[in-house]
């Protein structure tokens, strides 16, 4: 989809802190995190929600999530790892391509509103240097 801001991000036309990458996904930090290592997991193909998304890329973006989930435990030793997927504008979900988002749930962390949060851009280079920190622990 030629305005999609995920797809824009798939095929390089826009900046993303990657952390893994496969034929099937790609996973980079959320620029608006909830938490530090906030991450995205989307479909190198374009579907907007649970319902188009096909079986096999399905199953890609949940394989990734546990390397990822491997990686962000081993790198930022988190309380708990929160994954959100949303569904549809009466779920709230805001950039209509599939995605999930592994949140990892720190000590200090601020509370988990499951539908909505407010933007609060990040500080680039400190999301980069968690982004680069989790991709190194990938396997």
């Amino acid at each position: 989809m030629a305005e999609c801001i995920f797809c824009k991000i798939v095929r390089g036309e826009m900046p993303c802190f990657k952390m893994y990458e496969n034929e099937y996904v790609l996973a980079f930090a959320d620029i608006n995190p909830i938490s530090k290592g906030h991450t995205l997991i989307v479909p190198k193909k374009h579907f907007e929600s649970l319902w188009e998304i096909q079986d096999e890329d399905l199953s890609a973006i949940h394989l990734a999530s546990r390397k990822l989930a491997h990686a962000i435990r081993e790198s930022l030793k988190p309380l708990g790892l929160a994954a959100l997927q949303l569904n549809g504008k009466g779920a709230n979900q805001v950039v209509m391509h599939y995605h999930l988002h592994l949140i990892p749930r720190l000590g200090g962390s601020p509370s988990l509103p499951m539908t909505e949060w407010e933007f609060k851009p990040g500080n680039r280079d400190a999301i980069r240097e968690t982004a680069q920190k989790i991709a190194a622990a990938v396997k």
